[in-house]
């Protein structure tokens, strides 16, 4: 059975039937699935989540969706223990979500896609599309694939190559607009109103944004039951920050899982980082800005949703910290030299933030800590082909590799003996 009982404005609260609209016409608020939690007690229960599918979809009953038609294989990633990384930043419970690996195309936006494209079905539209800084196109660009209806998907003119293959191999019609996210962001919401397409991220992004829970509840469900002390999350539009708080207070309120108060971290480039600006100033205005970093798909000037990533930060007692392109770089090789993983810059973001935030004392080395991982690096080789060291070519003789070995074996006596020390970027 379906728990949603409508859309309800955050602001003032004027409700509304399910509708694919997404702003309120008394006071323009942004629109938000409501549910009946009532309902859902004694019904919606560990066991009931657990005996579903392991896919996103095992959290059918806290999304706004009846019947999914794209997303089977699209979420419940890893949830795992950083023991290497931990041991450089000298913590005792780290932990990482890692989505760099989430199906089919290595991003967070396949939970967000696979609810607002499962509801365009539902709502009847034939168009989908997106405005993107290069994920969300991917994602957008795969289901509409999947589930067989036609798809634009809307970039800005500058977007790393594999980003924009990473969407044309999925066959959409791509517009590749002169501008930031910004500006493709407001053409989007003029071609969604002139055209009457199911736009993922402005029409329907009451239902999108709860695609996001779910990277809430597979931490909370994945970590025993339990909540992370402190979650250091990304943050572009401002979606999925509020949303994995959310998926905690519903967990909470259902019983499933104890409330022990858990914090919420922004993280943001230091060259777009208004909502981390707006959080350590203290003000609620989230002052736009000109991007300007290497962490292109969080480079959201004028974010959505930052005045409620701000909210959620400040109500949980967390912090917002920002990175530089450099401390960035050198976080994204630290998670795969320690953990294997090679994740995008916003992946990097938030590392370096979290680094920033445990030795600051900000975040307790001894307490358990989730750092959100929320792409795949294969996509952004830009990033770091000119931070690696080139392979050094010989010829296929024994004595050649010899003469080479004990030149790397000196070289790292050396770098040894010059180490920074323990926890340092």
């Amino acid at each position: 059975m379906s728990y949603v009982l409508g859309l309800k404005c955050k602001e003032c609260g004027h409700r509304v039937p399910v509708s694919p609209v997404h702003v309120c016409e008394q006071c323009f608020g942004p629109y938000e699935v409501e549910y009946d939690y009532a309902a859902m007690k004694g019904k919606v229960t560990r066991e009931s989540i657990a005996s579903g599918p392991k896919s996103l979809w095992r959290y059918r009953d806290l999304l706004p969706v009846d019947v999914p038609v794209t997303g089977f294989n699209s979420g419940f990633t890893p949830f795992r223990k950083a023991k290497r990384l931990a041991q450089v930043l000298g913590c005792s419970n780290l932990w990482i979500k890692d989505d760099s690996c989430n199906y089919p195309t290595y991003s967070y936006k396949e939970r967000v896609v696979s609810v607002a494209i499962s509801k365009a079905v539902e709502f009847g539209f034939d168009t989908v599309g997106c405005a993107s800084t290069g994920n969300l196109a991917n994602s957008t660009a795969a289901h509409a694939a999947a589930a067989g209806i036609k798809c634009y998907v809307m970039i800005p003119h500058d977007l790393e190559q594999g980003k924009v293959l990473g969407s044309l191999i999925f066959g959409p019609t791509m517009v590749r607009i002169r501008g930031n996210y910004d500006d493709v962001n407001r053409l989007c919401t003029e071609i969604a109103d002139k055209y009457g397409w199911a736009i993922v991220n402005v029409n329907l992004r009451p239902y999108y944004t709860e695609g996001a829970k779910t990277h809430g509840f597979e931490i909370a469900e994945q970590f025993g039951w339990k909540l992370p002390q402190h979650t250091v999350v990304p943050t572009a539009g401002g979606t999925i920050l509020p949303k994995i708080y959310k998926a905690y207070q519903e967990f909470i309120q259902l019983g499933l899982v104890e409330d022990n108060k858990p914090k919420i971290y922004s993280a943001q480039a230091a060259g777009c980082n208004p909502v981390v600006t707006a959080i350590q100033k203290g003000v609620d205005i989230i002052e736009p800005q000109k991007p300007n970093t290497i962490a292109k798909s969080i480079a959201i000037g004028n974010p959505a949703d930052g005045y409620y990533a701000y909210k959620v930060v400040k109500d949980s007692n967390g912090w917002g910290e920002s990175a530089s392109d450099r401390e960035i770089v050198d976080a994204i090789k630290l998670l795969a030299k320690t953990e294997g993983i090679w994740t995008e810059p916003a992946g990097g973001t938030t590392l370096a933030a979290a680094i920033k935030l445990i030795q600051s004392g900000r975040i307790p080395k001894d307490e358990s800590i989730c750092v959100c991982i929320t792409g795949n690096g294969l996509k952004t080789l830009e990033a770091v082909q000119n931070d690696l060291p080139q392979p050094r070519v010989i010829e296929a003789k024994l004595s050649e590799f010899d003469e080479l070995l004990a030149e790397n074996e000196a070289a790292e006596k050396k770098a040894s003996a010059r180490a920074e020390p323990v926890g340092a970027l």
